[in-house]
């Protein structure tokens, strides 16, 4: 999400303009995102804007805010293609009870909803709206297709966070198109190019290093808050992709191995200068256990570390704890 849209869209709406909206600005109603989805396109968002008024700059200038704060937070839209039908349906048998009505109109609606469950809209919803506008914040609504006549989408006011992959192995391959499903941004190294393709990676940025080896690493910078997995091929250069992560002080740095090969790592992590308690920060083996052993199983086992390392990251300290308490790790 660009900020720069936001400004733009609360500038028009002051003056009484329609916005324009784009798939660009606007990624989940992009082709790719509404692909095979017969209830949603690109073109739906010509009506969205249409519908907007004076009354949307709120939802628009609480986004912003979000943005500026760096709040966990999303900008929502509801989508009707039938207005009777998501006005008149009702809760069954099996879902929990929302009330005697369905949907509070058949318009298209805006809304903002961060991870405190705090919605911000132009209209009144009804209990069931609510319901279905909280679940953006499970990226991006775990029950969109739930009541006929409309549906939820939304796009994030945050940035992904980047995953590193150290070494361009078939796990890594198999990591690279994992991580990026379910919303990680990947950035793969390695220093053979037959390794680090686009068919192998197509949805990763790919950086080459030349000589050989991993020598160049170091020229590299990452953030604090960027993921590191360390999956060179053949554990050749595992010691320098652990030292890189630590000198950069990534919040999580794993590394793929078995306990004799990872001793080895440690002595040669050590004789680099590393302390004790930095060498403590390296997750080894990476991954849940679960028996993965095939790079598509031990992908699935990182990926869901990933993901369980960035919940825990990026959500407030109440709904860690239910997250952890679900786990039953409280």
């Amino acid at each position: 999400m660009n900020r720069e849209t936001l400004t733009r869209i609360i500038e028009d709406l002051t003056e009484g303009l329609t916005p324009t909206l784009t798939a660009e600005d606007f990624p989940c109603f992009s082709a790719e995102a509404t692909e095979g989805n017969e209830r949603i396109s690109p073109d739906y968002l010509d009506i969205v804007a249409a519908s907007l008024n004076k009354a949307d700059i709120a939802t628009f200038e609480r986004a912003a805010r979000a943005m500026d704060e760096g709040e966990l937070a999303w900008l929502g839209f509801k989508v009707v293609y039938d207005p009777a039908e998501a006005v008149a349906n009702t809760d069954n048998e099996v879902t929990k009870k929302y009330g005697d009505v369905g949907s509070a109109d058949g318009d298209p609606l805006v809304f903002f909803c961060n991870d405190a469950k705090q919605c911000v809209a132009s209209r009144e919803w009804s209990p069931r709206d609510f319901f279905q506008m909280k679940d953006v914040t499970r990226g991006p609504s775990m029950h969109n297709e739930q009541f006929e006549g409309l549906t939820w989408t939304s796009v994030p006011l945050f940035d992904s966070v980047r995953v590193w992959l150290l070494g361009a192995s078939d796990a890594s391959s198999e990591v690279a198109a994992l991580a990026a499903h379910v919303g990680f941004d990947v950035c793969v190294v390695d220093y053979d190019p037959a390794y680090v393709s686009e068919s192998r990676f197509p949805d990763a940025r790919r950086i080459v290093l030349s000589g050989g080896n991993f020598d160049e690493l170091g020229a590299v910078k990452a953030d604090s808050s960027d993921y590191v997995c360390v999956l060179t091929r053949g554990h050749m250069f595992d010691p320098e992709g652990c030292i890189w992560a630590l000198e950069n002080n990534v919040h999580y740095v794993g590394m793929m191995g078995c306990a004799g090969k990872n001793s080895r790592v440690y002595e040669l992590v050590r004789e680099a200068g590393m302390a004790d308690e930095q060498w403590d920060r390296v997750k080894r083996p990476i991954g849940l256990k679960f028996g993965a052993k095939t790079p598509a199983e031990l992908a699935i086992a990182i990926v869901a570390e990933l993901v369980d390392v960035r919940y825990q990251q990026r959500y407030s300290e109440e709904a860690r704890a239910k997250h952890e308490a679900s786990l039953g790790r409280s």
